[in-house]
């Protein structure tokens, strides 16, 4: 296992960036960095103002979604540890992909784990609870309808206007026949796949039983316990923050103050409020609601309410109110005895855009934590790279700038012309400084020769590159099929594939070897070989 520095993976959000590397122009923007040390204030702070009286809900809820799952000895326990007023969670929420989705999902879920695990051994006079909150109620239903190996993708193809939990999985059996057809049942590994699947998807109705079976088959054994926040108990804990929502536009005036402060520091918002953060469930739609003059719309239907009619609706029904990504975060928090979330890159980007409406509503900001990113290379790729004389950190450049570093690398004539471009621009600037002082007529002359020196430079430096990379294009096309296996499809491998690729050689090993060897108090990239 090696570490990469997040400076040069170029992976993350720039003000996620800045917030790992504990830059203080941020440090309005959260409350405390996820260090060991940290979560002593985190939880006497979580302590005086989290409302005690909502563990007997929260509790009431786990309790339900346990008590038919097999397996549930842990989270029976874990359960029961909720109640009591010394016990915090650590939460991680995702989309309910299928088969998981992409690698990074796992990894989210791990340092969940780990960081409670190293919490209890700081203090161990509380104890610490994973939890994964399930994103039920979401409606992006294609970023959630496929996953790949290497190979193939394999895509669900239905279609809905609701939320995605409330899918049907009847329609996964082809889908699963094309599974085993790739998959095949030659040795256990392939075997327990298909069996995964089928028990998960194929044995339960909904896409949200579907996945809280499978996400417990993959990490019950851990202690994580799975929340599907679509409930109408959790809902009427937040009836009177959803009313204020529709009344008074809070998330919307203190997110866009906070923006302009992050616009002012020259990041982009990760997201932009809009002026209500909710959205309407009802037979099968998720829709936005927008008041438009003294009424209440929600797009795309035909449904329109009064301010008092919906402020009845809510009372009433507030299962049919679903907050958006920025409304979301202070919902789990609400409810949550939490310490800390993790996301991400982009996740933390917009969460740093909340701590204002957070300390607005006096709820305890969690630490943020930036999930694990992960490389997975096999003894046979690192022995290819070393053969190469290539490092990993190297495959994180761009092609193009993989290809002149590595020619660079292995030829003593070095095609690089930065130095000379360089001394081309601060001779021009000599020049503009002379135009300056006796005849500025001749600054649009100078820019002109400037751009023609520069553009010849570029062409010849490229000539040359294309020279040396027919001469060695054995070693270069070796290089880059490493590259196309590490970084499938230009991307990081987390966002690409899915865990079956690893589990079908590794096994249930697989997620025991990132339990032991991810940190997520490491803020660096991991590359784990197998």
């Amino acid at each position: 296992m090696q570490f990469i520095n997040s400076n040069i993976t170029n992976h993350l959000p720039k003000i996620t960036n800045e917030y790992i590397n504990n830059k203080d122009q941020i440090s309005c923007f959260f409350n405390r960095k996820n260090d060991v040390e940290n979560y002593y204030d985190q939880i006497l702070e979580k302590k005086s103002n989290y409302d005690e009286k909502l563990r007997k809900i929260l509790t009431s809820v786990l309790e339900s979604n346990y008590q038919n799952v097999s397996n549930n000895f842990k989270q029976i326990q874990s359960i029961n540890k909720l109640e009591k007023s010394n016990t915090y969670t650590i939460t991680t929420g995702h989309q309910l992909n299928l088969f998981t989705g992409p690698l990074y999902f796992f990894y989210k879920i791990v340092d969940s784990i780990n960081i409670c695990k190293q919490l209890k051994f700081r203090y161990p006079q509380n104890d610490f609870v994973p939890v994964y909150w399930m994103a039920t109620e979401d409606h992006d239903y294609e970023e959630i309808n496929h996953f790949k190996t290497d190979k193939v993708l394999f895509n669900w193809n239905i279609s809905t206007k609701g939320t995605v939990g409330e899918l049907r999985t009847e329609t996964l059996d082809k889908l699963y026949l094309d599974i085993i057809n790739f998959f095949g049942k030659k040795n256990i590994n392939a075997r327990e796949l298909l069996k995964l699947f089928k028990d998960s998807y194929l044995k339960n109705e909904k896409l949200s039983d579907a996945t809280f079976n499978l996400v417990h088959s993959l990490f019950g054994k851990y202690g994580l316990l799975i929340l599907n926040p679509d409930d109408i108990r959790l809902k009427k804990i937040i009836c009177q923050d959803i009313i204020d929502e529709i009344k008074n536009q809070e998330s919307y005036k203190k997110v866009t103050e906070t923006n302009k402060k992050i616009c002012d520091l020259n990041f982009t918002p990760q997201v932009n409020p809009r002026k209500i953060n909710l959205f309407y469930i009802k037979n099968n739609i998720r829709s936005r609601i927008e008041k438009e003059n003294s009424f209440y719309k929600v797009k795309e239907t035909n449904i329109i309410f009064s301010e008092s009619e919906i402020l009845e609706e809510i009372n009433n029904f507030p299962h049919r109110f679903s907050p958006n990504v920025l409304l979301r975060p202070f919902y789990q928090e609400k409810i949550l005895p939490n310490l800390a979330y993790i996301g991400g890159g982009s996740e933390i980007a917009y969460w740093l855009q909340l701590r204002s409406f957070f300390n607005h509503k006096k709820l305890t900001f969690p630490i943020l934590a930036v999930r694990s990113s992960v490389l997975i290379v096999s003894m046979k790729t690192l022995k290819k790279c070393k053969k190469l004389d290539i490092k990993i950190s190297d495959l994180f450049l761009n092609n193009y700038h993989l290809t002149k570093f590595y020619l660079n690398k292995i030829n003593k004539l070095k095609i690089d012309f930065t130095d000379l471009k360089k001394v081309v621009k601060n001779n021009f600037t000599k020049l503009n400084e002379i135009s300056l002082k006796t005849d500025k007529s001749f600054l649009g002359a100078l820019k002109a020769q400037e751009k023609k020196q520069l553009n010849g430079l570029d062409k010849l430096e490229k000539k040359l590159l294309k020279s040396q990379k027919i001469i060695n294009r054995d070693r270069l096309d070796r290089l880059m099929l490493i590259k196309e296996n590490l970084f499938p499809n230009g991307s990081l491998q987390e966002r690409q594939i899915n865990f079956s690729q690893f589990y079908l050689d590794y096994g249930k090993g697989f997620t025991d070897v990132l339990v032991d060897n991810l940190n997520p108090f490491e803020n660096k990239f991991t590359v784990i070989s197998l």
